[in-house]
């Protein structure tokens, strides 16, 4: 193991005023990329910001093999994430991101170190701040990481390359799904934010129950026993199962609950009404979890006249997205109370359009489960990979 810093340059982002900012790219300017551009190990250039040149330092402009990082957030999930820059980049990056620029190492194999659980783990628990967490470039420089040979590093990056590849492809299939399911819905029920097709309108409320959880306090969570769901786990983990949730609460409580009749059961929908809004998730036969009241919402007892799946999917909708948008409060957080729910207005096609369209998604999961196995595969494949090479 030796240390980071003998074997690389730190530079850091560009600061810049109000005044800086230009509202298009054009001789004067420059793209600068924050810490929403880095997703995934990889750049995303939506959203980003274009800033006067003569802001920017030549050195400050990325470069083929550069490890781009977040270093400044308010969210420990945040700081530390990092983009390999596969090729020189007219483009720049703020001031709360950080450059890595490789002098003595293969750029590559330390694009995918910076992707590492293990890397992960040691820079958080080194970056914690009283109000934001912060990485300083001793926290950097003082990274242990092995260094094999040259041609080693240079075959590791080409196995890592590959499998992270597969794995960027099963979730573009998995993305297309999605998106045909969405094309299905318009072809089938037409747009939900102009109701194209004149079908019959009905507030949420008069089409099911809706509400929420019972309040389950901190001390009442475990460290295992049942599942106990959070805002994050639907948006983040969901579907990877509810096991891999973290947190639970005992499986007393549980049975307490059950015994109330205040769980979820096969059908209901649940919908994240904090943060992320309307994503939603169809109970299964087979789970057993409960939920974060407040921050999640509970659609239960269904009118036969429809169904769970046309429901969630309509959710999905960025039709339907907009009249959320339009009825949410929360001066700095985005939430959707439960008045705001059953006032909702929702589309209501015959029972039998929609069974035709529930038995499209069906086989469209079908074809999801499959890739989504192989994801699971790959993923875990990779993550042996990277405790092997970095330990």
């Amino acid at each position: 193991m030796v240390r980071l810093g003998g074997l690389i340059e730190q530079i850091r982002g560009v600061s810049y005023k109000p005044e800086d900012v230009y509202d298009k790219l054009d001789e004067n300017s420059v793209i600068l990329l924050r810490a929403n551009n880095i997703k995934d190990g990889q750049l995303n250039f939506d959203d980003v910001v274009y800033v006067d040149k003569k802001r920017v330092r030549d050195n400050q402009l990325l470069k083929a093999g550069d490890v781009l990082i977040c270093t400044s957030s308010g969210s420990k999930e945040l700081v530390g994430k990092a983009a390999y820059v596969r090729e020189d980049l007219p483009m720049t990056f703020g001031a709360f991101c950080k450059v890595v620029r490789p002098q003595k190492i293969h750029p590559n194999y330390l694009g995918h170190f910076f992707n590492s659980p293990n890397y992960r783990q040691k820079i958080s628990d080194s970056s914690a701040g009283a109000n934001i967490n912060n990485i300083r470039n001793e926290h950097i420089d003082e990274l242990e990481i092995l260094l094999p040979t040259a041609e080693r590093q240079k075959y590791i990056a080409i196995v890592l390359d590959k499998l992270t590849g597969l794995i960027s492809l099963r979730k573009q299939q998995l993305a297309k799904l999605d998106e045909l399911v969405k094309a299905r819905f318009m072809e089938m029920f037409g747009d939900p934010e102009y109701n194209n097709r004149n079908l019959p309108i009905y507030k949420l409320s008069d089409l099911c129950e809706v509400g929420s959880s019972k309040r389950i306090y901190q001390n009442e969570q475990s460290s295992d026993g049942v599942p106990f769901l959070r805002v994050s786990d639907l948006v983040n983990r969901i579907d990877k199962g509810i096991e891999s949730c973290e947190l639970f609460i005992p499986s007393e409580k549980y049975k307490e609950l059950c015994s109330q009749k205040l769980v979820p059961y096969q059908g209901d929908i649940l919908v994240t009404s904090r943060g992320t809004l309307g994503k939603c998730y169809i109970v299964k036969d087979t789970d057993k979890f409960y939920f974060q009241d407040g921050m999640i919402s509970w659609l239960s007892n269904f009118d036969k006249r429809i169904t769970s799946v046309y429901i969630s999917s309509l959710f999905s909708m960025s039709g339907f997205q907009k009249q959320i948008t339009s009825l949410q409060s929360g001066s700095t957080i985005a939430y959707l109370s439960i008045s705001m729910l059953k006032k909702l207005n929702i589309m209501l096609p015959t029972l039998q359009s929609q069974q035709q369209f529930v038995d499209f998604v069906e086989q469209v999961n079908l074809f999801g489960l499959t890739i989504q196995q192989s994801l699971d595969k790959l993923e875990v494949l990779r993550k042996s990979l990277m405790q092997e090479y970095f330990g």
